[in-house]
């Protein structure tokens, strides 16, 4: 009850009253502390489209995620089982790279994103691959669920069971394409499972997510994914959109030995979608590295025969061992109207505070609210102990701040009061 009345205390010194949520929206965000507190007076339903999960794909541990279970509109992502199983008919032999398919009416007609494909005429499985993981043509989906289902609505059952196999157990598919249908759902847990499988079981064919560019008739087809330019050891896989589902990816980078895939749902532009997954990336490489052993101790040199030789470490050397700590823990320091802003301010703060750890970085985070969009400066990547003193530096220094638990939920606390957990 004291942080709860500590809250209410802070919010009206701003000006609004905590019971009357309205007139606090119409306060400039230039109030740092209302600023703050904006974020989290905003109801859950706001981030409706958002999920995402990023997972160690060899070890399988989470290192991140958020409503990871929760059924989503998978968009694009959808072509990752079309091509699933574009890759199983290959291994089976039902069907050859080289083979013709031919393309229907009901195929020619798909919505775009699409080839341009023609009633009548035909496509090779090779040129369907490189459309559907390039371009993701929607037109090209269709001929390639009919050439291997008959008809798109069995192979969408076809997709559907075999997702169930995989393990995906929350999705359904009902088209080859991903555009909009009620009734085709996923998580982001499932399509991290998705992006495993095509890892695992066609590793010959995974490259084809890899490509930059694919040229069909004279045109070049650049590949929607533009963190396969611009993002160390990203190497494929998905984009998607719908108006449904804002923008979604599916990505895998490795670095190190280490290979991590990452799965957001319900970005608000491909930009900040990709900036998002870049910023999750970043946080589970820090972990994983500091979860590893950096040095090995140094090998003493052989002793007299009886001689009992303990091994010494000079300063100079650094050896890294299991952290106890948890170090998915942060700082948010206001929601702002603006992405740019958000960033120059977190980056700022970073930067002027004092002994702040090597995994701790920078984070942007999207919250859609009913009337307008919020951006919320953090910097993340520290355990507990730290997070706490950060943000004691920050009051001290009259900046506002509140604790980011490992899970996402702010903390507030104030000295000498008990803490008040807020979820977001």
């Amino acid at each position: 009850m004291m942080g709860i009345s500590f809250v209410k205390t802070r919010l009206y010194k701003v000006g609004c009253n905590i019971k009357q949520r309205a007139p606090c929206w119409g306060l400039s965000l230039a109030v740092p502390l209302l600023a703050l507190f904006a974020a989290i007076s905003l109801p859950d339903r706001a981030e409706a489209k958002y999920a995402a999960i990023v997972v160690d794909a060899d070890t399988g541990k989470i290192y991140y995620a958020r409503n990871a279970d929760t059924r989503r509109f998978p968009a694009s992502l959808t072509k990752m089982m079309t091509l699933y199983m574009a890759f199983n008919a290959l291994d089976t032999g039902k069907l050859t790279l080289d083979q013709p398919l031919p393309v229907s009416r009901r195929a020619a007609g798909q919505a775009p994103s699409k080839l341009g494909l023609k009633a009548g005429q035909t496509i090779t499985l090779r040129e369907a691959i490189n459309a559907l993981s390039v371009k993701s043509a929607n037109d090209v989906a269709t001929v390639v669920g009919e050439a291997i289902g008959g008809t798109e609505a069995k192979f969408a059952r076809l997709m559907t069971r075999r997702a169930h196999v995989l393990g995906m157990k929350s999705t359904t598919f009902m088209n080859a394409s991903g555009l909009p249908n009620s009734r085709q759902r996923s998580t982001a847990r499932d399509m991290a499972t998705l992006g495993k499988a095509l890892l695992v079981d066609f590793p010959n064919y995974y490259s084809y997510f890899s490509k930059l560019t694919y040229k069909y008739n004279n045109r070049t087809y650049r590949n929607h994914n533009k963190l396969l330019r611009t993002y160390e050891g990203m190497d494929g896989i998905k984009t998607g959109y719908i108006r449904a589902s804002g923008f979604n990816l599916v990505a895998s980078a490795k670095r190190d030995g280490v290979r991590l895939i990452g799965v957001v749902f319900g970005g608000k532009t491909g930009q900040s979608r990709d900036a998002h997954m870049a910023s999750l990336m970043n946080r589970a490489w820090a972990q994983a590295q500091t979860n590893s052993t950096a040095a090995a101790l140094p090998v003493p040199k052989p002793g007299r025969p009886g001689e009992e030789v303990t091994p010494t470490i000079r300063k100079s050397q650094r050896v890294l061992v299991q952290p106890s700590t948890d170090i998915r823990w942060g700082v948010q320091i206001g929601a702002f109207r603006g992405h740019r802003k958000a960033r120059s301010t977190a980056g700022f703060t970073a930067k002027r505070l004092q002994n702040l750890p090597a995994t701790a970085t920078v984070d942007v985070t999207t919250l859609l609210g009913e009337r307008e969009t919020l951006y919320r400066a953090r910097i993340v990547g520290m355990d507990r102990h730290i997070a706490s003193k950060v943000c004691r530096e920050l009051r001290r220094s009259g900046s506002p701040c509140v604790i980011v638990t490992p899970s996402g939920n702010l903390k507030i606390a104030d000295a000498g009061q008990s803490e008040v957990l807020l979820s977001q």
